[in-house]
């Protein structure tokens, strides 16, 4: 199931809460590739891996390591 996991949008901003503020748009977290959308970003992680590599897997990975470490709080009772 977590291979067929669709990335969101905001999944892809909750992955950049670490990155600086840019205001020049917005950056793949997996390649540092710069967009000028939010739109564009989600279109290169789709199409990534037609340029020889995948940021769609790290951001899966990414997204599928949050809900293992929300499931885990739950489990234990701690509010996320």
């Amino acid at each position: 199931a977590s291979d067929t996991a669709s990335i969101t949008v905001w999944d892809i901003l909750i992955a950049s809460q670490l990155q600086p503020a840019s205001q020049c748009g917005y950056q793949c977290v997996s390649c540092c590739r710069m967009f000028p959308t939010l739109c564009s970003l989600k279109i290169h992680i789709q199409r990534s891996s037609g340029e020889g590599y995948s940021c769609k897997v790290y951001y899966r990975r990414l997204k599928v390591l949050r809900e293992k470490k929300r499931k885990q709080h739950e489990a234990s009772g701690a509010r996320v």
